[in-house]
């Protein structure tokens, strides 16, 4: 089997190309969840407000993640109503440790596979379920992405193996 380099990237705050590229993510994480819900409980099944942000970081380090997902659900909640905003603290906050984890991830291991991603998925999801946990005083409403969106978790990891491994690396 052929072994390839991943062309992983950490911009910095200064470069213009930061904003740019978390834009490009941004506007992802806008319009899927926008598809997304056209199903119902689609959004709450497929998780996709954290879809783009896991591939921003992956990519292009932590700083372009972070961008991307303090501003996506930010910018959904206020154009679209959706993150409601008492869901917003704990979707932040999800959003931030997602950034942080497969920035960490892709810098580590220098590559992508679909075990690392899981780890970084499963990470931000039992970090973020205890934060959300704590800001909201309510275990059922933490648990949610657990009880329901296990499909979007599998979304996240498969689909985002195949965008970095295919689309983006090649």
């Amino acid at each position: 089997m052929k072994e390839t380099t991943l062309n992983l990237y950490a911009l910095d705050y200064r470069d213009m190309r930061t904003y740019m590229v978390a834009m490009l993510f941004i506007l992802g994480n806008m319009v899927l969840p926008q598809l997304c819900h056209l199903i119902p409980q689609g959004g709450i099944t497929w998780l996709p407000i954290y879809f783009f942000t896991l591939i921003g970081a992956y990519k292009y380090g932590w700083k372009v993640g972070l961008l991307t997902g303090v501003l996506s659900p930010i910018l959904n909640s206020l154009f679209f109503g959706m993150p409601f905003p008492e869901a917003l603290p704990g979707i932040l906050f999800k959003s931030v440790i997602l950034a942080v984890a497969a920035g960490y991830a892709a810098d580590h291991f220098k590559r992508v596979s679909i075990p690392i991603l899981l780890a970084v998925v499963l990470t931000y999801q039992f970090l973020g379920t205890l934060g959300e946990w704590a800001i909201s005083d309510d275990l059922y409403l933490a648990i949610q992405d657990f009880r329901i969106g296990l499909l979007g978790m599998c979304f996240q990891v498969i689909g985002g193996y195949l965008f970095i491994k295919y689309l983006i690396y090649k």
